[in-house]
């Protein structure tokens, strides 16, 4: 391997799961945390469940300067598992861009979204840096499934305009501490879509939608994504890419008319703002936290992305059935750093999955660790 991967975030919920993925493949990873104690405590439980200790090293997300000098080259690989992101993203982003290095991170926070394709993207370009934000169940899937459909489209003499993707999960997931704190700092912020051509801002649960699976009708309400900006690449003629989350269930509905509820307060001068700083003051100071492995055997992922046609008709549908959503982010954020260290990334800049790897391969990759599609 020619460069080293460096897990930030390795005793949290996420990092701890990834720390053990990237044990078990047997890579050479340094575990960062900004405790001394933790992360030496985090090697000591590594060293017992799979026979070797990991390296360990020590930066502070808040800190810009620490975060920097974990990154000795440019062939480095920093995966972030440190969020809320908005609030903690940024320091690594920036480290990353400053050495030319690759950054992973696992956030499913819409406005950080945009701000590492928008506002981190071009400088990263601007050095050859690699961004790959979004590395995990939110969403690497569903640019897969979308680039799948695609495909499909093309390979059918089929021009898709409308692309419509929705996240599911089958059975009970239960959240991680850092989950409930992002979810909890999402609401209080702009979400964006993929509507006529263009990217625009919108509130979150803007709209609703219904997925007919196996029988089930499954709800879902809008959120922003990383597919809004990577999916219109592979197909410039696509006009639309909407992205839903079905967790709400049947309180889809519900959820939606809370949110626009919230959002016409928030648009009240100042209230934003003082909604994220409640946010942060009520914010839970426990990290770690997270189902355990019974409960997450009990999970799985299911993504569907859809084709339609300039008359609205659905002409394909891609399924992605795989793991459960935290084993699956684990996996992903692995597979990727390993990837990325033996071959690189196909560009520099803000990048999608398929952007970084191709299509073939990402499909490949997310086959092995257990996310297959099916095409109707």
């Amino acid at each position: 391997m020619s460069g080293r991967i460096l897990l930030f975030g390795a005793t949290g919920y996420t990092g701890r799961l990834t720390a053990e993925a990237m044990m078990r493949r047997g890579l050479p990873v340094t575990v960062v945390s900004r405790s001394p104690e933790r992360v030496a405590d985090l090697a000591a439980s590594l060293a017992n469940q799979v026979g070797r200790s990991p390296q360990t090293d020590v930066a502070d997300a808040a800190d810009p300067r620490s975060v920097r000098a974990l990154l000795a080259s440019a062939s480095d690989v920093l995966v972030s598992t440190v969020g809320p992101f908005q609030r903690l993203g940024g320091p690594a982003c920036e480290a990353a861009i400053d050495a030319g290095a690759t950054l992973i991170d696992c956030t499913g926070e819409s406005s950080y979204i945009r701000q590492v394709f928008e506002e981190y993207g071009p400088r990263a370009t601007a050095t050859g840096a690699r961004l790959l934000t979004a590395f995990g169940y939110d969403y690497v899937p569903g640019n897969l499934a979308g680039a799948l459909a695609i495909a499909d489209a093309h390979n059918a003499g089929r021009t898709p305009v409308r692309l419509e993707i929705g996240y599911f999960v089958r059975g009970a997931m239960g959240m991680s501490s850092g989950t409930r704190a992002s979810a909890a700092g999402m609401l209080v912020e702009r979400g964006h879509a993929f509507i006529g051509g263009r990217l625009r801002s919108e509130r979150m649960a803007a709209r609703t939608t219904t997925f007919d699976v196996d029988g089930q009708s499954l709800p879902g309400l809008t959120i922003g994504g990383t597919e809004q900006f990577t999916l219109p690449r592979l197909a410039p003629g696509i006009s639309d890419v909407e992205v839903f989350l079905g967790w709400a269930g049947p309180r889809t509905a519900q959820a939606s008319r809370s949110a626009a509820a919230v959002d016409a307060v928030l648009r009240i001068p100042g209230s934003r703002a003082l909604a994220r700083r409640i946010v942060l003051a009520r914010s839970d100071p426990t990290t770690g936290r997270g189902p355990d492995a019974a409960r997450r055997s009990r999970s799985r992922t299911l993504v569907v992305a859809r084709v339609r046609d300039a008359d609205g008709q659905i002409t394909g549908t891609v399924h992605l059935d795989g793991p459960s959503p935290y084993e699956l982010t684990a996996d992903l954020l692995t597979w990727a750093a390993e990837t990325c260290v033996r071959t690189g990334t196909q560009g520099v800049g803000a990048l999608g999955p398929i952007d970084a790897f191709g299509l073939a391969a990402t499909e490949a990759g997310c086959a092995a660790l257990g996310l297959v599609a099916r095409h109707d």
